[in-house]
């Protein structure tokens, strides 16, 4: 029954085009949930290049996060407890003025609820970026996104918060080593712990 209702939601979230007025482009919602789902990572909107792949995290940023994670390509695609579900399933566009436009609001409000609602065997799940961290930890709205993350330990052991992985992040990476000294390692361990393998070790940002 659980698999039946999550694959009826997810044909209906391939099919959206509520923001389709709002694009330049012809929106390609782009989710990898499983009933499965024990890993489950939220980040932002896919970029460009995830919309034309239809794969999420499938650019640098993607590589850089599987360092974090201590996970592969072949597993972060293959394994069916490892998933993905932004915080807006379709690429926003891009801005004139740099970067890509945020997440349309509009598409949490509309499946983020009932999504998560199908997904009962998550253990972990990893907020990526200030996005998923305001709409998911109401004691965070007012924080900045840097203080969110280095008060990772209150959040509880079945949430972490993560800054974005763009090419943004290497400034951030450096003034802030703590990440990589504290919270890239636990991160590393836990997710070996739910997924039943050893901790790959992490190459620091150069």
């Amino acid at each position: 029954m659980e698999e039946a209702q999550l694959d009826t939601l997810l044909a209906r979230i391939r099919a959206c085009r509520a923001c389709a007025t709002e694009f330049g482009h012809e929106p390609r919602p782009v989710v990898q949930v499983t009933t499965e789902t024990r890993l489950l990572i939220c980040g932002q909107a896919p970029g460009r290049r995830v919309h034309e792949s239809g794969l999420p995290f499938d650019d640098p940023s993607g590589d850089r996060l599987r360092q974090w994670l201590g996970l592969d390509r072949d597993a972060f695609y293959t394994d069916p407890r490892i998933c993905v579900a932004p915080m807006a399933f379709c690429f926003p566009g891009t801005n004139p003025k740099g970067g890509d436009y945020p997440p349309p609001p509009r598409c949490a409000a509309l499946w983020r609820r009932s999504l998560l609602a199908c997904l009962p065997k998550v253990e972990l799940t990893l907020l990526v970026g200030g996005y998923a961290q305001r709409w998911a930890l109401q004691h965070a709205s007012g924080r900045s996104m840097t203080a969110t993350v280095r008060a990772w330990r209150i959040h509880g052991p079945a949430v972490i918060p993560l800054p974005h992985p763009s090419w943004r992040s290497t400034v951030w990476l450096r003034r802030n080593p703590w990440f990589e000294e504290e919270l890239a390692p636990h991160l590393r361990n836990r997710i070996a712990a739910i997924l039943g393998g050893a901790a790959t070790p992490h190459q620091p940002a150069s």
